[in-house]
Order: structure tokens, then C-alpha cells, then sequence
């Protein structure tokens, strides 16, 4: 009875419609991810509120730092999600029982890395950032607090990639959600109730990612899981390490990535504008990021359909795959555009409450936020590479993003024309990226339909 409703969920993706598989999975994703993404704005809205507009830049310029150990937890889950996938569409048992023993020691290994070089450079990597003064001050405290909580930043978000890439999005959902709880209810006790201000928003959301940490062992421990596996287990196996690692290497580059992208923005926005300047970016980027949560739940239902659908040798739903649910993405954001796109002055006035916005800052907003829906196609292609086993496309669309375009277009653009290049250079890279990505996928279905032909040969 165990072992069938086990097998349930991989019979659903590997044999039921496309559509009916993306409605199932996805919905208890996104509402996962959004719940996830949630974190991100918490701080700001408590700090933006209850502290003032200086500690929100200083949070705003610290954002960027915390989403290493982020990057980290993404590697680790989004990689090891990818093999497990594989490993369950092909029923390859050894490498399901050992992977949390080798999640576990790349987690540890990675934070004590991370936790020295974060502690030991925290103020120059905030002055790196564009603080100075009190928000450089604000901004070091913040980062240096969610160093220490950093174990929990990366394990409790990579287990959680691993609930989903088992295809169980309402159990990853529901960890989600108690999580944020703990947060929003840690925030309100240390900032508005305590007074503890920057330092108190920190500690809070330590305590949310310790409460996602305490889930992943107990789902993981108490074998709530589909595949059997070692929960507390420490293994060092060369080639399931090294596989996690490269398929999980894309989701680290693309968000190391966006620290450049918060280098090179910032230090922009210090230099041709003001503190408020800085404030209204980092709410601007932080309700882009929120605004993208949808589709990374379906990034996150995707990868088990894709990986599973590919373990067991089933192309075309993999190409199938992709497109229904880059469709989908595109019109599930189209709502939350229309409103951003609409009303900006209200969505900005969320975190920035009883402050007056000039036409042209609410412009920018537009323009920053104009290609949002076509970042699906972007994302999807970010999710098929490594659920294929093929890390490298997908590493190579984030680093050309940021290195070949950002650094270049935003060292140039502000100095010429000031913060509007910001705003501006950033659609314009968003749009080639997109053109780019769309070439690449069309480049790999052909290879894929080229693996079908011989089984279709050999049939007939």
C-alpha cells in the first residue's frame, strides 16, 4: 500500500495529461514560492514601516548580500532535485537512498565557507553595495546577522526543492506557509511590538528560515517522502556530488549573478542619485522579484515533469512540458502586470507608505517592469537544461545576462544619461535575453525529437 502510493505521483507525471499535470502541480508551487517570496518583502515592509527610509536602503543595499546563501540552498536543491528526477523517472534506487546523506555534507561544508568569508567581509561587501554612512552601518548589521542564521538559509530552502522535485508541491506549499508565519510573527514581535528595528527584521528571518530547516528534517525523518532515503545520513559520493553541483550551478550563477547586477546598480545609484533613489530601487527590485515568484512555482513543477518525463526516455512531454507551462506562466502574470502597469503609484506606496512619487519615478517603475511576462520563456529554458542534465546552457544564459550585458550597459547608460539608464538598460538586455533564450530552446527540441526517431524506426 506504501510502495503504490509512492509510485502514484511519478504514474500521474509520466502518464497523465499535460494540462491536468501542470494544474495539480502548480498551483500548490506558486502559492509555495509565493509564500517564499514573501520572505524577501517582509523586512522591507516592517522596516520601511516601522524604522524609516535610511534603514530600508540599508536593507535594500544588504538584500543582494543575503541572497548567496539563497544561491547556495538553490544549488544544492535545484541539483539535487534534478538527480533525484532522473533517478526516479529511470527507478535508479541507490542513488535515490543516498542523496540527503550528500545534501548534508555539501550543506555543511558550503555554510562554514560561506559563514567565514560573509563574517570576515560583511562591511566591505556592504560598501561594495553603495552604502555609506548610516545605511552602510544599517546595512552591515542586517547582513552580518543573517550570516550567522546561514545553515538554515541553505538547508531549509534546498530540502524544500527536494519535496518539490518528488512532485509533492502541496506538502513543499504547506512548509512554505508555516514558515512565513513564523517570520511575519517574528517580525512583528522584534520590530513593531519590541522596537529592535534593522537588527530585530534580521533575527526574524533567521527564525523563519530555522522553522523550514526543522520541517525538511521532520518531513525527510519521519519518511514522508515518495523515495526511501537516509535523512540524517553523510555520504561523499564523486559523481552524485559532482551531478548536483553542475546541475544545481545555473540556479547559484543566476542569482550570484543579480548580487553583480545589485553591484554595479547600486554603486550607480550612489553615485548619480540620492538615498531615496536607493530606497525606491531596492522596492522596485523587490516587487520585480515578487512579481516573478508565479513563475518560479512553475520553474519548481516543471523540474519533476521534465526530469521524470527524460529519466524515463519520454521526449516529446518533455518539449510538451515546456511549452504548456511557459504558457501558463506568461498569463498568470499578466494580472499582477495590469495592476503594476495601472496603478504604480499604489503598488511602490506599499513599502514606502505616506511618500509622494514624481511622474518620472513612477515611469521608471513601468519600464522596469514592461517585459515581465515574456521572462518566462527565460526561466522555463533555466528549469529544462538541468532537468535534462545539461547545466551549461542554462549557467551560460545567467552569466551572459549579467556579464556580457548588465555590467557593461550599466556602467555606461548611468553615467551618460543618470538613474533613467538604470531603468532603461535594463529592458533592453531583458528583451535580447528573451530573443536568445527562445533560439536556444528551439535548438534543443531538435535534438530531442532526433532521440525519438530511432525508437519510432525500430517499432515500424
Amino acid at each position: 500500500m506504501v510502495v503504490n502510493n509512492k509510485e502514484k505521483q511519478k504514474q500521474l507525471i509520466l502518464t497523465e495529461n499535460l494540462w491536468k499535470v501542470m494544474v495539480k502541480l502548480s498551483w500548490p508551487a506558486i502559492i509555495a514560492m509565493v509564500l517564499y517570496g514573501l520572505n524577501t518583502v517582509i523586512s522591507a515592509v516592517f522596516v520601511g514601516r516601522y524604522v524609516g527610509e535610511t534603514a530600508l536602503a540599508g536593507v535594500s543595499v544588504a538584500y543582494p548580500l543575503t541572497q548567496i546563501s539563497i544561491g547556495i540552498g538553490s544549488l544544492i536543491g535545484v541539483g539535487a532535485g534534478s538527480v533525484l528526477s532522473i533517478a526516479l523517472g529511470s527507478g535508479d534506487k541507490h542513488t535515490q537512498r543516498r542523496l540527503l546523506g550528500n545534501v548534508n555534507v555539501l550543506s555543511l561544508a558550503l555554510t562554514v565557507v560561506y559563514m567565514a568569508l560573509g563574517t570576515f567581509f560583511s562591511t566591505r561587501l556592504v560598501g561594495m553595495m553603495g552604502g555609506e554612512g548610516e545605511v552602510l552601518a544599517l546595512g552591515d548589521i542586517y547582513f552580518r546577522i543573517t550570516v550567522l542564521g546561514a545553515f538554515f538559509w541553505i538547508y531549509g530552502l534546498a530540502a524544500n526543492m527536494i519535496v518539490r522535485a518528488e512532485g509533492k508541491m502541496k506538502s513543499a506549499a504547506v512548509m512554505m506557509g508555516i514558515g512565513l508565519a513564523a517570520d511575519v510573527l517574528a517580525n512583528y514581535i522584534l520590530v513593531a511590538v519590541l522596537g529592535l528595528g534593522v537588527e530585530g527584521s534580521a533575527w526574524a528571518t533567521n527564525i523563519g528560515m530555522l522553522v523550514y530547516t526543522l520541517l525538511g528534517w521532520i518531513y525527510f525523518g519521519r519518511d514522508f517522502s515518495s523515495f526511501s532515503t537516509e535523512a540524517f545520513s553523510f555520504y561523499w559520493d564523486k559523481a552524485a556530488v559532482k551531478s548536483i553541483v553542475s546541475l544545481g550551478m545555473s540556479s547559484f550563477i543566476m542569482i550570484v549573478m543579480s548580487l553583480v547586477q545589485g553591484v554595479v546598480v547600486f554603486n550607480a545609484l550612489a553615485r548619480y542619485g540620492t538615498v531615496l533613489d536607493i530606497a525606491f530601487y531596492g522596492v522596485v527590485y523587490r516587487i520585480f522579484v515578487f512579481m516573478l515568484t508565479p513563475i518560479f512555482g512553475l520553474m519548481r513543477a516543471l523540474q519533476p515533469v521534465i526530469g521524470i518525463n527524460y529519466g524515463a526516455g519520454q521526449y516529446d512531454r518533455v518539449i510538451s512540458s515546456y511549452k504548456i507551462f511557459t504558457a501558463a506562466a506568461m498569463l498568470l502574470t499578466l494580472p499582477f502586470w495590469l495592476v503594476c502597469m495601472a496603478g504604480p503609484a499604489f503598488v511602490v506606496g506599499l513599502m514606502l507608505p505616506g511618500q509622494s512619487f514624481s511622474g518620472e519615478q513612477l515611469m521608471y517603475f513601468q519600464v522596469y517592469m514592461l517585459i515581465l511576462p515574456l521572462l518566462s520563456a527565460i526561466f522555463m529554458a533555466m528549469t529544462l537544461f538541468p532537468s535534462i542534465g545539461k547545466g551549461k546552457p542554462a549557467a551560460l544564459i545567467g552569466i551572459a545576462r549579467q556579464l556580457v550585458f548588465y555590467i557593461p550597459v550599466m556602467i555606461f547608460l548611468p553615467a551618460k544619461i543618470g538613474v533613467p539608464g538604470i531603468y532603461f538598460g535594463s529592458l533592453g538586455i531583458d528583451a535580447v535575453m528573451v530573443l536568445w533564450t527562445v533560439i536556444m530552446v528551439r535548438q534543443e527540441f531538435a535534438l530531442l525529437r532526433t532521440k525519438n526517431q530511432p525508437a519510432a524506426i525500430s517499432v515500424s
